[in-house]
């Protein structure tokens, strides 16, 4: 795992369930009752869990499922997790094998010209039993997203340390992305990034993936990609993976 970022030292993690995930949670449940929605979700296994253009599970396969709750009238809350190897990997006294992503936000359009938007928060929480002097990995960002045709734009902004980096807080991230369908369920997907991460000399990277999908009316998708980005070090990787909606 790359030292540039999802790294950890300095204070002792947090543990227990976070207030950010409950809040979730609860803004869920509220929404639910209060006015119509609907409830989505899914299950994928992925040959590696890829974040930004860096491995979370030491190029090995990851299985990931998520839940969300979005409502008529453009709220959303929901859950995500993944499994995932890095923060043991960087150290065998850490037991944490898995991260869980809490999120609430809004999505809308700027009237009738066909842009969408979506703004958030997301809270990344790491479970697990770590040694004392280790910086916590849990993460919150606030994120804005923009939406036309086949394009998208994220710009994302810790609001914490990020993901265990000392004084790492203002670090942000910018993607951009292009899906096209060339064929009914079929499509082609490109994307570009970059990070940036305050207060580490040479911490800032670039990352990119080029790579296709297929939808079926069973409500499975398999998708395949080549990622890269610019560390130093081995980091081109294909991935592939099968995803379950319901």
């Amino acid at each position: 795992m790359s030292s540039h970022t999802k790294i950890v030292a300095s204070k002792f993690a947090t543990r227990g369930m976070p207030s950010v995930l409950l809040m979730a949670m609860f803004a869920a449940m509220g929404m639910a009752r209060a006015e119509a929605g609907e409830v989505s979700g899914s299950i994928t296994l992925t040959s590696d869990y890829l974040f930004r253009g860096i491995t979370q599970t030491n190029e090995e396969p990851a299985l990931q499922g998520g839940i969300e709750y979005a409502a008529d009238s453009g709220f959303y809350a929901g859950a995500w997790g993944s499994s995932i190897s890095w923060l043991s990997d960087s150290d065998p006294d850490i037991s944490s094998q898995v991260e869980i992503d809490g999120y609430l936000g809004y999505r809308g359009d700027f009237g009738d010209s066909g842009v969408g938007y979506d703004v958030g928060a997301i809270y990344y929480w790491y479970p697990g039993d770590y040694p004392s002097g280790f910086n916590s990995a849990d993460t919150t960002e606030v994120y804005f997203g923009v939406g036309w045709s086949f394009l998208s734009a994220k710009y994302s902004y810790a609001v914490t340390d990020l993901f265990g980096i000392p004084d790492s807080d203002g670090s942000s991230a910018l993607d951009l992305g292009a899906s096209w369908e060339v064929a009914p369920g079929w499509s082609l997907d490109a994307a570009v990034g970059k990070q940036w991460v305050e207060n580490v000399d040479g911490g800032d990277y670039a990352y990119w993936k080029v790579g296709a999908g297929k939808s079926f009316d069973n409500g499975f998708d398999i998708a395949v990609a080549y990622n890269d980005n610019d560390l130093i070090g081995p980091d081109e990787t294909w991935t592939f993976a099968v995803t379950k909606s319901f």
